[in-house]
């Protein structure tokens, strides 16, 4: 997710539509009183919608599901009335028959409104969304007389635009219903801290490749390998002898201390730009030992500033 995330899509000329509050209490006291909490929820099919409209729901957002994106202008007047719902979630997809003409009429309604929106999208690898679509033994909404594979691929095509312009994407692949509603309860629930900026910080292994959502990727594969000691191999970045293994390399504080003056310069820069998520993807080789402790010691730096950050060690528990 190299590319800034704040934009929205809008027709040639108009002007820029309001800035999205940050999530939780901030963004309640930044929009004006009785203006909703408007999250667009929308990605390939596969990748996870309904299970993120149940999340929503659990959360306590008012969520409408597969309503046309000609109707979220009238969905947002009802919800600025007397009695509506504060926060609410529109789940909009390639289902709703023409999509962009209409989603981008739709999100002009919402600015002529003075309602902040926020654009959740969701992705999977294609292997991923091939194999849910042979779970399910449910046909691709683009290729219904097709291959799952050709519907994908027409709709990555169809949605990049929409995916350029998302505040927040998130990479489903590799992740359980479970893992999911955990993901999204950790960005989206209601929290006290009044910050611009949310951090997610994932733990991978390149052998089972780079999380697709991150902003930025980080290689530490250069610290040598717990996995060639003996003792250490069946341990994990959590347990303290891996740490202390990895900490007391010759080129771990030095890298540490390089890589925290880099973030004093970027973090300050992307919150003058408006970024409301921050997601830092560390890597080794199986996402089991050096990135979770290069995980483990950013957190901290991220909270030392004050900012809330969730940390997920992706790859920790596979071989």
């Amino acid at each position: 997710m190299s590319a800034e995330r704040a934009r929205r899509p809008r027709t040639p000329g108009a002007a820029k539509p309001p800035k999205v509050p940050p999530l939780g209490a901030g963004a309640a006291r930044t929009a004006p009183a009785g203006t909703p909490d408007v999250t667009i929820i929308t990605g390939l099919s596969g990748a996870g919608r309904s299970e993120a409209a149940k999340s929503f729901e659990d959360l306590g957002y008012f969520v409408v599901d597969n309503l046309p994106p000609a109707l979220i202008g009238k969905m947002a007047e009802l919800a600025t009335g007397a009695g509506g719902p504060s926060r609410v979630a529109i789940v909009a997809d390639v289902r709703g028959g023409v999509f962009f003409s209409e989603l981008s009429d739709g999100l002009g309604e919402l600015k002529r409104l003075g309602v902040p929106y926020r654009i959740l999208f969701l992705e999977a690898s294609d292997e991923d969304l091939v194999r849910r679509f042979e779970t399910t033994r449910r046909r691709h909404p683009l290729a219904p007389a097709d291959r799952v594979v050709e519907g994908i691929r027409k709709e990555r095509l169809m949605m990049e635009s929409l995916k350029e312009d998302a505040d927040l994407i998130l990479d489903t692949s590799g992740l359980s219903p479970h893992d999911l509603r955990d993901r999204i309860r950790e960005v989206f629930a209601e929290s006290p801290a009044d910050t611009s900026l949310q951090v997610s910080i994932v733990s991978f292994g390149f052998k089972h490749g780079v999380p697709r959502d991150a902003d930025l990727v980080l290689d530490v594969r250069f610290l040598p390998n717990p996995h060639w000691i003996d003792a250490l191999r069946p341990l994990t970045g959590g347990d303290p002898r891996v740490r202390e293994y990895v900490t007391r390399q010759p080129s771990y504080a030095d890298f540490m201390d390089r890589l925290r003056s880099l973030l004093d310069v970027v973090v300050p820069g992307y919150v003058e730009e408006g970024k409301s998520y921050l997601t830092i993807a560390i890597g080794c080789t199986g996402g089991r030992h050096r990135s979770v402790v290069v995980a483990g010691e950013l957190a901290e730096y991220f909270r030392g500033k004050g900012l809330p950050v969730a940390v997920a060690h992706r790859d920790v528990d596979r071989a």
